[in-house]
């Protein structure tokens, strides 16, 4: 053929399978086949282990940790220190009771006879009052911050050993102390539910009850308590005669020995519940022959 010659049309190339044909063309027999790659050049995400779950985040090469599993933790040595600061509350309380006692006394004698009370005398009750104030408000607070801090873990350990107990969430245990009005009955709740689930059952297993007149007992006067301080600082706040401080002194003393009261039956809740969790840790779920 010349050159000269007319050339017919030129031979089209060879047409190229696409990508995701070679790739199965190319791959062993019973080899799995790969999804298309969305964005070519880049690296499949590494695949998760079978039976773990996903990780939080896709390319992740590994699963994301499980989530902790809840403990038992002992409770005795925090119940230690609670007992130890009821205790300190429960005298801190009974002295404030005698300063309200002293001012009582005053009054009444303010009222039989002005003259017999000298004003030194009268300011000495009031520094008196004020120290007795004082002493109350900060050993409050550290007992309460400890206490707390008891009654969440003894929440906790509770859903460990029986979860089917409670009706609302642990965060109620902590929570539930700062609630106005709710503050009454929320945190008896929890108790008593605490109380149920740290219950060991029967050595057979059957249900077994143990009575519950400590954390009613420690409640109700705990309540008690709150009230007659409430009605006092009120009465306080309103007086202005001798018969009125009388009153108010009155129901200050009684709210005073109620809360120490209320102390020394919460170191017995406190105490007895410890125990219960210990024993049914130690022992296991059904109580011994």
């Amino acid at each position: 053929m010349s050159f000269n010659e007319p050339q017919g049309p030129p031979t089209p190339p060879p047409a190229h399978p696409p990508a995701e044909a070679r790739a199965a063309a190319e791959a062993p027999a019973g080899a799995p086949a790969y999804p298309a790659q969305p964005h070519p050049g880049q690296p499949y995400p590494a695949q998760p282990y079978p039976g773990y779950p996903a990780g939080p985040y896709p390319g992740m090469p590994y699963a994301a940790p499980w989530p902790p599993a809840d403990v038992l933790r002992s409770p005795r040595g925090l119940a230690l220190a609670v007992c130890l600061l009821l205790g300190v509350a429960a005298a801190a309380n009974l002295f404030s009771a005698a300063v309200s006692g002293y001012a009582f006394s005053l009054m009444k004698r303010v009222i039989a006879d002005p003259a017999a009370v000298t004003e030194g005398t009268l300011d000495r009750s009031d520094v008196l009052t004020g120290i007795a104030g004082a002493l109350q408000g900060l050993i409050l607070l550290a007992t309460a911050v400890v206490f707390i801090i008891w009654f969440h873990r003894v929440r906790v350990n509770g859903e460990i050993m029986r979860p089917d107990a409670f009706s609302q969430t642990r965060g109620w245990a902590i929570g539930g102390w700062f609630i106005p009005i709710g503050n009454l009955f929320l945190p008896y709740r929890t108790a008593k539910e605490t109380w149920t689930a740290s219950t060991q059952a029967a050595p057979d297993g059957s249900f077994r009850t143990v009575s519950p007149a400590p954390v009613t007992a420690w409640w109700v006067t705990w309540v008690s308590s709150l009230v007659l301080d409430r009605v006092s600082a009120y009465m306080y706040k309103r007086a202005d005669t001798p018969e009125a401080l009388r009153d108010a002194s009155a129901a200050a003393m009684a709210g005073c020995l109620a809360t120490a009261a209320a102390a020394v039956l919460a170191v017995l809740f406190v105490r007895k519940l410890t125990a219960m969790q210990t024993r049914k840790a130690e022992q296991g779920p059904n109580a011994a022959l």
